[in-house]
């Protein structure tokens, strides 16, 4: 009954900051952006120190290479975090935007206007640059958030937290702009997916069983980011070096993130071509392959791939590869067994590329480009609070405007109906 209460608290005191963030002037909120920003990096140290506890008890708990890749923090990722803040400074606000202004015949102009959505929940695993991330686009969207990280990750969290309530509280702003839960059992969390009348969204960000755990026990709105198995087809028109360059970034460049490539279709045109060169580079990196009888004979080491290899999520230096008759087969296998997040086709062919465009149902669709560029920072959103699988009410990277709903705003000169 006691976290009942501590959580209640923590809503309250989220609504009453958002009340006052909905109507803080931009100038006011950048100027907080930008001292959070160089607070991060002044206070680098102390994150650090608590980051390096989190990842010695992850290694010592067994954390796979790619989760440990997630949770740790260095100078240079601390100054990419801080340099995030500084563009989410930079980016226009949409709070008050007017959509929309119509005359109707009574006289009555309609329009639509851009508000916060309020207080956003936000749980995660082990990644404490989500922290910052969700705090900034909250914070400049004119929400309250409120934090709830994984164990692996708590000690950074508080560290991070900590810069962040004292800085707010340092530029005169409620530090209750940004709140942590720092109790990480299950029942707290079960308990926060259930804070109706104080969450307006939860927004879940992680593996499957995190996801699909919030999706089915949460009581107030989710907006649902989903895990990323996704694929690079290569077609028979691709030009090989782009497309093994291509596999190469998006297998290998970080293998715990969710844009990773997780799955290669090839033409069987330029299967024979192609797939061993593509071993050979993979393999530089240690990469498993997993692949069909066509790809395994065609490819030095590989293993023969079961059904399950089709529809996983690695978050390892493991990759499945798969021979395909065309952009008929390759489009069918990846509306079957992907997450809905990105998908790319490497290819020369115009009319095979807007196919691929039109008919792959996923947030992202690339044409001879890495697919580790869905990401609000390449987007251009400065940060991002997640990647939505889900087609309501946004979907893809998600910036500030995905932190915003609109209300209708009437102007009348009397009228009755």
């Amino acid at each position: 009954m006691g976290e009942d209460i501590n959580l209640s608290e923590l809503g309250i005191k989220a609504r009453a900051a958002s009340v006052i963030l909905a109507k803080m002037n931009v100038e006011t909120k950048n100027k907080a952006l930008i001292a959070c920003a160089d607070a991060l990096v002044k206070e680098s140290n102390s994150i650090l120190e608590a980051n390096a506890k989190d990842v010695l008890i992850g290694r010592e708990k067994g954390m796979n290479e790619g989760l440990v890749d997630r949770l740790m923090l260095t100078e240079e990722r601390i100054k990419g975090i801080a340099e995030g803040l500084e563009q989410v400074a930079a980016l226009d606000d949409p709070v008050g935007e007017v959509l929309d202004m119509k005359k109707r015949p009574n006289g009555l102009l309609i329009g639509k206007k851009r508000v916060p959505l309020g207080v956003v929940g936000m749980i995660y695993e082990a990644r404490p640059n989500v922290t910052p991330d969700a705090f900034a686009l909250c914070f400049k969207s004119g929400n309250a958030v409120i934090l709830r990280g994984g164990s692996d990750a708590i000690n950074s969290n508080i560290a991070i937290v900590k810069i962040l309530q004292d800085t707010l509280k340092a530029c005169g702003i409620t530090e209750d702009a940004v709140q942590l839960i720092e109790d990480t059992s299950h029942e707290v969390g079960t308990e926060f997916m259930k804070m109706n009348g104080y969450l307006d969204v939860l927004i879940p960000r992680g593996g499957a069983g995190l996801i699909q755990s919030v999706v089915q026990n949460a009581t107030v709105p989710v907006i649902e980011t989903g895990t990323g198995n996704c694929h690079v087809f290569v077609d028979e028109s691709a030009d090989l070096n782009m497309a093994v360059d291509i596999i190469e970034n998006a297998k290998t460049q970080r293998i715990g993130v969710c844009n990773a490539c997780e799955s290669v279709l090839v033409h069987e045109a330029v299967a024979e071509k192609l797939l061993p060169m593509l071993g050979k580079k993979l393999a530089e990196h240690s990469v498993e392959t997993h692949a069909d009888d066509r790809a395994c004979s065609l490819i030095d080491g590989a293993v023969p791939a079961t059904e399950d290899d089709w529809g996983r999520e690695y978050l390892d230096l493991k990759v499945s590869i798969k021979v395909v008759s065309g952009v008929d087969e390759a489009i069918a296998h990846i509306n079957k067994y992907n997450t809905g997040h990105s998908e790319s086709i490497v290819t020369d062919s115009y009319e095979n590329s807007q196919r691929f465009l039109d008919e792959v149902d996923a947030a992202a669709v690339y044409v001879n480009a890495s697919t580790r560029f869905t990401d609000g920072f390449e987007f251009g959103f400065g940060a991002e609070i997640g990647i939505s699988t889900q087609k309501l009410h946004t979907r893809g990277p998600m910036g500030l405007e995905a932190l915003t709903t609109t209300k209708y705003i009437i102007y009348g000169n009397g009228q009755i109906r």
